[in-house]
């Protein structure tokens, strides 16, 4: 890999060029400071209908041209989940820096695997958990972090919709990567115990409803509510604070964000068997409107030139594995709650 100045541009090859490879390939294309310098894919023919788009690009359906490559930075993966931490591997041992797509791998071994060798090698490693980086999430972050919730009791996601039904994964590790990832990073704590419980009813084996839960280190308890199978549409968050609440709607095209000044009072005397609760006003902070993947594209960018880590490194792309690993098996068991392993190391 050739030294990086700060007069050189980042040098990015895309490999997989099928449904999300594009997009990443038109940010690295145009954000200033970087350069994409190959596109790869298996297949030449998919490959040919996107030439058009980056002229100044090349195109190869040889990874070892890419890895070989000694003008490439870095290495975006963009392929089947199958193949992500094999492929992370070799563009590491490449001395190359990563950007993998979610989720990091398949099993928590192989996550650990990636994390591992990217810290030994000292290249930055980043999981594409667009969410995390979403300005709503970060403000979500902030008011978690300053205490303006107050304690967080517990918080949810719901992320449905009526299809696109995969047949290769079920909806757990389709749609769970998404508020799995942000529920670690907003609680900022080790997940402790998870479960989960789900049915297949379009596809024998292939769960399209998922109910899961994760209990926090603290005891905070996260929930989630995954399905393609559903007659909303929703991409939704809730926090529940001592003091107050706060919702990020991402269907929202302008209030993503809305808290609630809502809570429980405060015992000062015996109340018999009432609590008492209070209803303050309800606010929506303007949200920067950028896009959410220009900012996770810039952001693996600034930490390669800055050597800094990633908010969505490779350990928490292997924290998020873990919760996704023992919630399957906890599905497969119908519902059995499974500790997790780095919890308890």
């Amino acid at each position: 890999m050739a030294p990086l100045t700060e007069d050189r541009p980042v040098n990015v090859a895309v490999v997989g060029m099928s449904y999300w490879g594009p997009n990443l390939a038109r940010n690295f294309d145009r954000i200033e400071g970087s350069h994409l310098r190959f596109a790869c894919d298996l297949d030449e023919g998919l490959l040919d209908r996107h030439r058009s788009a980056f002229p100044l690009t090349k195109f190869t359906t040889s990874l070892d041209e890419v890895l070989a490559d000694p003008e490439t930075d870095a290495v975006v993966i963009a392929t089947p989940v199958p193949t992500h931490a094999r492929l992370a591997l070799a563009a590491i041992a490449a001395g190359k820096h990563v950007f993998v797509e979610k989720p990091l791998a398949l099993t928590t071994g192989d996550a650990r695997a990636v994390a591992e060798a990217a810290e030994a090698a000292g290249v930055t490693c980043m999981v594409d958990h667009l969410l995390v980086l979403h300005p709503a999430v970060t403000k979500v972050k902030e008011l978690v972090d300053t205490g303006h919730l107050g304690d967080v009791h517990y918080l949810y996601g719901n992320r449905l919709n009526l299809g696109i039904v995969r047949k290769d994964e079920n909806a757990l590790w389709s749609l769970g990567p998404h508020d799995i990832s942000v529920m670690l990073h907003i609680v900022g704590e080790p997940a402790v115990e998870v479960s989960a419980t789900g049915a297949s009813y379009l596809q024998e084996g292939v769960e399209d409803v998922v109910f899961g839960r994760i209990l926090f280190a603290s005891g905070t308890i996260g929930h989630l509510h995954l399905s393609w199978l559903d007659p909303h549409k929703m991409r939704r968050m809730t926090v529940i604070g001592s003091d107050r609440m706060v919702v990020f709607d991402d269907m929202e095209s302008e209030r993503k964000i809305t808290v609630y000044d809502k809570g429980p009072v405060p015992r000062t005397g015996d109340y018999g068997e009432y609590i008492q609760v209070r209803s303050g006003d309800i606010f929506s902070p303007k949200i920067d409107g950028a896009e959410p993947l220009k900012l996770v594209c810039q952001h693996f960018l600034d930490c390669i030139r800055s050597g800094e880590a990633p908010i969505a490194d490779g350990w928490a792309g292997l924290a998020t594995v873990e919760v996704l690993e023992a919630m399957d098996k906890s599905l497969a068991e119908n519902g059995r709650p499974v500790t997790l392993e780095g919890a308890s190391a």
